[in-house]
């Protein structure tokens, strides 16, 4: 059952769960869960995907044990520091980390609570787990369909893509130079890095519909050369695979014109960090859009969206992002994807019955709280097994 973590355990090594009907066994040890909540809307939606863990316990012979610990702002007011050493220790220990949200009012940006608070907590995960690799899904909702951008025509075709990272490598993680009216930032890549992200990329397309688009700046840049070098000696490991290559210009335009084209998209950091942005305007809220960091030893899982400070507190913040992050940790930490997909069509249900916090609701139409929403996710979880 959900509870307090005790002594450490092992971790699941980087990419090794995949999917693929494992369940965890009655009477296994739980699997642990770091729980950051953060700033903000992230303890409001945060215990909404805890209930949701909870109703998957309930319903199958899954258990998770976790342990709550302080990051970002609230860190701050705690112990002086964004990313104290006794959260690090408990990331340390546990098979998952599941995170809320990181950020304060933007009018207090400069206060010590506030200024770095993101590159510290975040930036600093990523280093002490290296996680490599990150995944920001973007799926269109047809009963949402009219909160998109898109041109109905568009989605009409199908809107479920899947953004693949690299996280710790290329131009943020360079050298930078500045002096005077002269600025350097350096890109760098080696073909380990590059096989990492790549081999999820190819890896995960097998899951889906098979089809993998490696996107770069070849034509210009060095690093794309060498990303298209090493797709193209991997590519023969993976024959189900339909492998291409897309210059990240035309890339930014046919995620907005033909978005049904992509499945899984590969690319490195900044190209990564610029096009999981443009798609994740697609689904019509970042109230929907979860993703996934994963690392060498632990898994990172956490929404999208900000800590939204002005609805903090309010009880109508959207907890489905949320949500969907422990339906992710369910799949590539654990290895359930039997639950993974339970929680997912619990979403789908729900928004097809017509429930909508006010973020993805039309005008004049009724809308819900976050608890009210999660309730009802995990209503749906548990009549689908009766």
């Amino acid at each position: 059952m959900l509870a307090r973590l005790g002594s450490g355990a092992a971790s699941p090594a980087l990419f090794s769960r995949l999917g693929g009907g494992l369940r965890a066994l009655s009477g296994a040890a739980p699997k642990r869960i770091a729980v950051l909540p953060g700033d903000g809307i992230g303890p409001e939606v945060m215990a909404e995907a805890l209930k949701v863990l909870t109703a998957v316990e309930k319903i199958s012979p899954a258990r998770f044990a976790t342990e709550t610990h302080l990051i970002g702002g609230a860190a701050w007011d705690a112990h002086g520091v964004h990313f104290p050493d006794a959260t690090r220790a408990a990331c340390g220990k546990a098979d998952a980390i599941l995170f809320g949200s990181i950020g304060g009012p933007t009018a207090e940006s400069d206060k010590p609570k506030w200024a770095n608070a993101e590159r510290n907590a975040l930036l600093g995960l990523r280093k002490a787990f290296t996680l490599a690799v990150n995944l920001r899904p973007a799926t269109v909702y047809p009963m949402l369909a009219s909160l998109s951008p898109l041109r109905p025509d568009i989605i009409a075709q199908g809107v479920d893509i899947l953004v693949v990272r690299e996280l710790v490598g290329g131009i943020y993680f360079g050298a930078h130079t500045t002096d005077g009216d002269r600025a350097t930032d350096v890109m760098e890549y080696s073909a380990a890095q590059i096989r990492t992200a790549l081999k999820f990329g190819f890896e995960v397309a097998q899951k889906r519909r098979k089809h993998l688009t490696v996107v770069d700046k070849a034509n210009v840049l060095d690093c794309s050369r060498l990303w298209r070098r090493v797709a193209t000696e991997m590519a023969p490991s993976y024959p189900d695979v339909v492998m291409d290559f897309m210059l990240v210009d035309n890339a930014a335009m046919q995620i907005i014109k033909a978005p049904a084209f992509f499945d899984v998209l590969c690319t490195e950091n900044m190209f990564g960090d610029i096009l999981s942005d443009a798609a994740s305007v697609l689904p019509g809220s970042l109230g929907l859009m979860p993703s996934a960091s994963l690392g060498e030893t632990v898994h990172l899982f956490e929404p999208s969206g900000g800590s939204a400070p002005d609805i903090a507190g309010k009880g109508i913040a959207n907890p489905i992002a949320q949500i969907l992050s422990a339906a992710l940790m369910l799949r590539y930490s654990f290895n359930m994807e039997a639950e993974a997909r339970l929680v997912e069509d619990a979403v789908s249900a729900v928004l097809a019955d017509g429930l909508r916090t006010g973020d993805i609701a039309l005008k004049g139409q009724p809308t819900v709280g976050t608890a009210q929403m999660g309730d009802a996710i995990v209503a749906k979880m548990l009549a689908s097994k009766k």
